[in-house]
């Protein structure tokens, strides 16, 4: 089982420097946390581990109801802000193939009285990559006594007085392995999470709060997704603008992009998502004596973790051949179920920013860049911002304020042309 650390021991700092360890640490998978925050860790937990609490547990059958149904919630508690009136969700959602499935989930509003104008904001927040085991999920994290590295940019959207809803995603929490990067579940559990949130009683939110979809990263694909299918899919929802940064918009790409480099363990994850997603694509064929062991060992890893940090030191400028007897993404099957959750297919509604570093090292500028030339070929209305020389890591330091500032004014009702 995945040893957790859900406690860091350091001094106070500056909230710039917490935001930067906190981008390294999604940038590089843990790799670069020093080994003293690691050992310096707690022990202790306020709540059980999701693998160790029934509330993670859906019923069988799942109960009656449509996408964004309340199985059952319970009140919680935020660890950055004492004041934010929490609350953990089971609720319903599809697969990427359009099964029913529980998806569980947090829901953050402000203890104080909205001044603004209209309803409350609701953010549905995409988190970015954290791991595949239920420990990673944010629900979780997010508690006291947990570390989350972007609990500080969730905290930054509560200061504003929006209301966050942070999906934990298909296998995050729930039971079974998690869906990492596959589009399409993603993007159905930030939406249903949105209804979910709307429909949980004591929020004080309603169907008539205007909605906002954020992410960075693996975020990223998911507010991209939410975006894509809100029309057909939640189209009742007043969706007002969709901010990302670092989007990984094309898996073929960014796999590509990823083989032999440091950070190739996220190719590795998203290649088990999308086998627990689609268990036709039949990973394990492909895979020699040293891919199985990898795969044997990293469906319950977290990235800030012993395990997760040895697995991603150990599969550093590693190449896919060196896992595998033939390469799957040279195939049919597995080429078919990632242009199925390509990016740039179907035109949001509402406007879009997209942020992306010059210098990336993980998600490659171009793809990203791809995105925005389909989008715009479709008349979306996008705002496009690039950040020379900076990676990944600090792209989501200057991405991050950008993005809430193009949210809060999709929300003030101001005009905006994009840059086409």
């Amino acid at each position: 089982m995945t040893k957790r650390f859900p406690g860091i021991a350091i001094r106070r700092r500056s909230r710039r420097y917490r935001s930067l360890r906190a981008s390294l640490t999604v940038a590089l998978g843990a790799a670069l946390v020093p080994a003293g925050l690691l050992a310096g860790a707690t022990a202790a937990q306020a709540a059980p581990a999701p693998a160790e609490d029934p509330f993670y547990t859906p019923p069988a059958p799942l109960p009656a109801g449509q996408p964004g149904t309340v199985i059952r919630s319970r009140q919680s508690s935020f660890s950055g802000d004492s004041k934010v009136k929490s609350w953990q969700v089971l609720y319903r959602s599809e697969s990427a193939t359009g099964a029913p499935i529980a998806v569980s989930g947090t829901v953050l509003v402000p203890g104080s009285a909205w001044s603004g104008s209209g309803p409350r904001p609701l953010v549905s927040y995409g988190v970015g990559t954290r791991g595949l085991g239920d420990g990673c999920a944010p629900s979780y994290t997010l508690t006291p006594g947990g570390f989350d590295y972007e609990s500080g940019f969730i905290n930054d959207a509560l200061k504003k007085g929006w209301a966050v809803a942070v999906t934990d995603m298909q296998g995050l929490g729930t039971p079974g392995v998690h869906t990492y990067e596959v589009g399409r579940a993603q993007g159905k559990a930030v939406l249903d999470i949105t209804r979910a949130a709307q429909r949980l009683p004591g929020t004080g939110l309603t169907a008539a709060n205007p909605v906002g979809l954020l992410g960075y990263s693996q975020g990223g694909t998911s507010a991209g997704w939410a975006a894509e299918l809100a029309p057909s899919y939640a189209p009742e929802l007043a969706l007002k603008g969709m901010a990302a940064g670092g989007v990984p918009a094309d898996l073929t790409a960014v796999a590509r992009g990823l083989d032999g480099g440091f950070a190739v363990a996220f190719a590795f994850m998203a290649a088990v998502g999308y086998d627990t997603a689609y268990p036709e694509l039949n990973l394990s064929g492909y895979l020699n004596d040293a891919g199985r062991k990898l795969l044997a060992t990293s469906q319950s890893m977290c990235l800030v973790s012993i395990d997760g940090v040895a697995n991603f030191l150990g599969t550093a400028f590693k190449r896919i051949s060196d896992y595998t007897t033939s390469d799957p993404l040279a195939t049919p099957a597995w080429q078919r179920r990632l242009g199925e959750n390509k990016l740039g297919s179907t035109a949001p509604t509402v406007p879009v920013f997209m942020g992306h570093g010059q210098g990336d090292q993980i998600i490659p500028f171009a793809q990203a860049e791809q995105l925005r030339r389909d989008w715009c070929g479709k008349n979306v209305n996008v705002t496009w911002k690039t950040y020379p020389m900076l990676g990944h890591a600090f792209g989501m330091l200057f991405a991050q304020p950008d993005a809430l500032t193009f949210l809060a004014d999709r929300f003030a009702g101001t005009p905006v042309r994009g840059n086409c």
